[in-house]
Order: C-alpha cells, then sequence, then structure tokens
C-alpha cells in the first residue's frame, strides 16, 4: 500500500511538472534554470562531497560539496529570473534573499518573482527600481520561500518515506516501478536530479534510481542509433547528457520511454535485489551518479551491478527498436524536426 500511495503521488507531480514545462507561460525555459540550478549546485555537493570526500576523507571537497548544496535555492531562483528576462543583478539579489532555502522553494520564488522584476525593469526608472526591489521584493522573496517550503517539503518527502517503505516489503517491485520511472524522467524536460533531491530518496530507493538511470544512457544511445533518429553526433549526446536531445526524445516518446521504463525498471529490480544503498538523494545521473555508488557499497558490487545494467539497457533498448524498426511504426528524425522549423 506505501508503494501504491507512493507511486499515484510521485505520478501526479510528474504530471504537474509535465504540464507546466509544455503549457506554462515560460514553462521550459524555466524547467531548463531548475536542470541547470540541480547541476551547478546538487551535483557539485554530491560528486564533491558524497564521493570525493567520503571516499578519499578529504574535508575539503566535503566542505566544498557542502557549500555548493546550500546554494540550491539561491542558484534556481537565480536561473530563473535571469532565463525569463530579468537583469542579473535583481536575479542575484533575489536568490542571495533566499539562501538556505532548497531548490524547489528557489523555483517557487524564481518563476513569481520574475514577473514582478521584469515588472519593476520596465515601469520604475533605472536606479529607483533597485530601492524598490531591496526595500520591497527580497523580504517579500523570503516570506514567499518561507510559506512554500513547509508545503512542498511535506509533500514531496512524503513520497519519498512511502516509496522507502515499500523497500522492505517489495524491494523488486519498489525497484521496477522506480527505476522504470525515473528512467524516463532522467530523459525528459524534468530533471532528475532535482526530483530525487526533492524527493529525498535515499538508500535502497535512491540506488535503484541511480543505475536505473545509468542504464538509461545505454538506452538511449541505443535507441537512437538503431532507429537512425540522427547522426553519431545525436547519439553520442544522447548518450552523454539527456537533456540536450530532449526536443528528438519527445518527439518519439512511445518507444524511447517505452524502452526506458522496461530497461529502467528491470535494472532498478536488480539493483534492489542485490541490496545496493545510496546515501546522496541528488545523484540521479549516469555518470556522477555511478561514481557516488562506490561512496556506499563494495568496489566490485557496484561495476557487478554497472555491467549487469548496462547489459540489460542494451538489450531491451535493442528489441524495442527492432519491433518499432519491423513494424515500421512512425519515428521523427533530426531532419524532420529541422524540416518542420524552416517549413
Amino acid at each position: 500500500m506505501d508503494l501504491v500511495i507512493g507511486i499515484v503521488l510521485l505520478l501526479l507531480v510528474l504530471a504537474f511538472f509535465t504540464l507546466f514545462t509544455f503549457k506554462a507561460p515560460y514553462g521550459r525555459k524555466t524547467m531548463s534554470a531548475f536542470a541547470d540550478a540541480s547541476v551547478a549546485t546538487l551535483l557539485v555537493e554530491a560528486f564533491l562531497s558524497s564521493f570525493v570526500g567520503n571516499v578519499f576523507g578529504i574535508e575539503f571537497f566535503t566542505n566544498l560539496g557542502d557549500a555548493a548544496g546550500s546554494l540550491g535555492g539561491s542558484a534556481t531562483a537565480l536561473l530563473v529570473i535571469m532565463a525569463i528576462g530579468g537583469s542579473p543583478v535583481n536575479a542575484v539579489l533575489i536568490g542571495a534573499s533566499i539562501y538556505g532555502f532548497g531548490i524547489l522553494p528557489g523555483l517557487v520564488v524564481g518563476y513569481v518573482m520574475s514577473y514582478l522584476v521584469k515588472l519593476i525593469e520596465d515601469k520604475i526608472p533605472e536606479g529607483v527600481d533597485l530601492l524598490v526591489m531591496i526595500l520591497f521584493l527580497a523580504p517579500l522573496s523570503r516570506g514567499l520561500a518561507l510559506i512554500s517550503d513547509p508545503v512542498v517539503t511535506a509533500l514531496l518527502s512524503n513520497i519519498g518515506r512511502a516509496i522507502a517503505a515499500s523497500a522492505e516489503s517489495a524491494p523488486a517491485v519498489m525497484g521496477f516501478v522506480v527505476g522504470g520511472i525515473m528512467a524516463v524522467v532522467g530523459s525528459s524536460p524534468i530533471s532528475s536530479m532535482a526530483l530525487s533531491a526533492m524527493l529525498q530518496l535515499t538508500g535502497l530507493p535512491m540506488a535503484a534510481t541511480t543505475m536505473a538511470i545509468w542504464s538509461s544512457s545505454f538506452i538511449n544511445l541505443v535507441m537512437y542509433s538503431q532507429l537512425n533518429l540522427g547522426g553519431k553526433r545525436e547519439s553520442l549526446s544522447v548518450f552523454v547528457e539527456p537533456k540536450t536531445q530532449v526536443d528528438l526524445t519527445s518527439a518519439n516518446p512511445l518507444p524511447i520511454y517505452l524502452a526506458n521504463i522496461i530497461g529502467g525498471g528491470i535494472s532498478g529490480s536488480v539493483v534492489a535485489l542485490m541490496g545496493m544503498n545510496n546515501m546522496a538523494s541528488s545523484t540521479a545521473t549516469p555518470f556522477a551518479g555511478l561514481a557516488v555508488m562506490f561512496a556506499y557499497n563494495p568496489v566490485q558490487q557496484v561495476i557487478i551491478a554497472a555491467v549487469i545494467t548496462v547489459v540489460i539497457g542494451a538489450v531491451v533498448a535493442f528489441i524495442v527498436a527492432k519491433i518499432w524498426h519491423n513494424r515500421h511504426l512512425p519515428i521523427t528524425t533530426t531532419a524532420d524536426l529541422n524540416a518542420s522549423e524552416n517549413s
């Protein structure tokens, strides 16, 4: 029951973010900035603090990673405001005003305040606008963060706890569901790192997520190559960072997401049955995530899991691509996208 509740709530959250991305004003720019902020802060924290700092016992890197992670909310608000068109100075001012908050309150503040920032920049004389920003928008930003933080944190942490509770009673099922969903998220416009951090996933669920997304890189590589969606450049790009080809992936959602659900799900189940752990909740990314796994699991176990999940992902993707190709089901290539943009 815990898993069912957690997954239903998770799917509702994903549906909201998907609708926001494609339907809200500046939705794609906002979510792109959101993903960039998670890379610049949470990924740095996970890699330098959880991996380099913990594995090698170097306090300097631990402190550096922790410092980067503490700026998650500030960086998110800053980048969202700049992405929507606010000036760098005012973006930094708003970001600095919510120092210490997480990335989701930062997203709320950044999106709401971006409209006020642009309004003030357009309507109030230069010089006076800075005073208005300092006296009104900075306090308003922190107040909004204070209000939104407990609400979103309670909702998302409850989802994470429900998923974690199911790990004890049904680890294989949990691994399949979470691994499949997060593999799809990792190939979508939504940031898998930001989502896993917001859910505060740790332990077995986070290990399943990390290795499913590791497998997803090979799934996407094989799918792009076998379906001839693009050239070598696009195939390599989606392998290294799926977000670089999100338009092409979104144009072919059925085959690519199907392969990711199956391949990521099986990989997640295998990792869950192996009893692996990952205590860094923001490492839902292929290569850095794999590196961090060495901090919490025996080296030999991580290597075995990495090889198994690569094989699973590649085989599943090859089968799905062959079925899609043999049945002559529709696909959209890079050339098709370019032609539609130029028409």
